[in-house]
């Protein structure tokens, strides 16, 4: 029986000009020898170009010993990391526990406790809501209830006193993380709204040295009643500083879930 001699290499590279990269690099781990010859520059320079210029300029102005077929896969790999979508956090507002507090000097003023699941967030689902102060609020999982003394935050002109909290609890107190803790950084519009803000931390796998790029958000809704401040409502958010944008939900859920969650699981 006659043995079947390989195509010459010159026949290869003929026939790999006409593959598309990814029949490409089958094709070269068949053996050796085809690897060595759909490997060329000759064959990737002109798929490296099209697809991914930047790279290709990259051989061309600052290292030719980087072949474009390298090039080319560093190009592959960083788009399709830059479309895969991110995975569903590991924590839903059902299990975590929102508690916002308002303080004048050290006498709590407002406390609102709620369940993730409880809250009305925006119907465009970004990760911003709107709590109703009442006079009386039930804290979850117990039957104790807090009076809120009507939201009386007394007159406008000692409103630099106030201290502001926003804490989120995973149930069960496996976890928590504090979002905001703002003293005597609220802008006051009288009769309108008075308004908190902070930078958030990096998630915890990261620098300490970078930043998140986040702002959490916190307005308080007033009302004037015999020139004393009085506040009816709470809304939070969390703010990108590139876009000033609010979070969509599952973004902010990702970004709390490095804080709330053990760093092993």
């Amino acid at each position: 029986m006659a043995t079947v001699s390989p195509p010459p290499w010159q026949v290869l590279v003929l026939i790999s000009n006409h593959l598309d990269p990814k029949t490409l690099a089958i094709a070269s781990c068949v053996c050796k020898s085809w690897s060595i010859s759909m490997s060329s520059d000759q064959i990737w320079q002109p798929l490296c170009s099209t697809h991914y210029p930047s790279l290709s300029t990259l051989h061309t102005c600052y290292n030719h010993t980087v072949s474009y077929r390298r090039l080319y896969a560093l190009g592959y790999r960083a788009n399709n990391r830059r479309l895969k979508q991110p995975s569903k956090p590991r924590i839903s507002l059902n299990n975590i526990i929102f508690a916002l507090n308002i303080y004048k000097t050290t006498t709590r003023m407002v406390t609102l406790v709620k369940y993730g699941s409880q809250l009305s967030f925006d119907k465009k689902g970004v990760f911003r809501f709107d709590i109703d102060v009442e006079q009386w609020q039930r804290i979850p999982g117990s039957a104790t209830d807090i009076k809120n003394k009507n939201g009386d935050l007394g007159p406008f002109d000692t409103l630099g006193d106030l201290r502001v909290t926003w804490d989120v609890i995973l149930e069960g107190f496996k976890g928590v993380f504090n979002v905001m803790n703002c003293k005597g950084k609220g802008r006051f519009v009288l009769g309108l709204e008075g308004w908190f803000s902070e930078e958030l931390p990096p998630p915890g796998c990261c620098s300490s040295d970078t930043v998140s790029g986040l702002v959490a958000d916190l307005r308080l809704g007033l009302k004037v009643e015999d020139g004393r401040a009085v506040v009816e409502r709470m809304s939070a958010g969390v703010l990108s500083i590139v876009s000033w944008r609010y979070l969509f939900v599952e973004d902010a859920l990702r970004y709390l879930q490095h804080f709330l969650l053990p760093c092993d699981v």
